[in-house]
């Protein structure tokens, strides 16, 4: 299976983006968001790399439930066999 990057949806403080950036390094998220604080509070890009991966990642909906009032979604179809 490959791996995406994408805006956790479960773990996630403020957007997910942090949360996102350590499933696909696939380091503890607390090392990223103290990484992310670091830059920030250093005079670096920070809070803009924040902002802007907020608004280019997209949302890793596959772990979020669903809404209320909404359908639940319908099964992932089977993945064919290798061949």
């Amino acid at each position: 299976m490959e791996k995406k990057l994408m805006r956790s949806s479960t773990d996630k403080m403020i957007a997910g983006v942090c949360g996102g950036l350590a499933q696909y390094l696939n380091v503890d998220p607390v090392l990223v968001r103290v990484a992310f604080v670091i830059l920030a509070l250093a005079g670096g890009p920070g809070v803009l790399l924040y902002i802007i991966l907020w608004i280019v990642m997209p949302e890793d909906v596959s772990g979020m439930p669903p809404m209320p009032g909404e359908p639940p979604a319908p099964p992932a179809p089977p993945e064919p066999p290798a061949e």
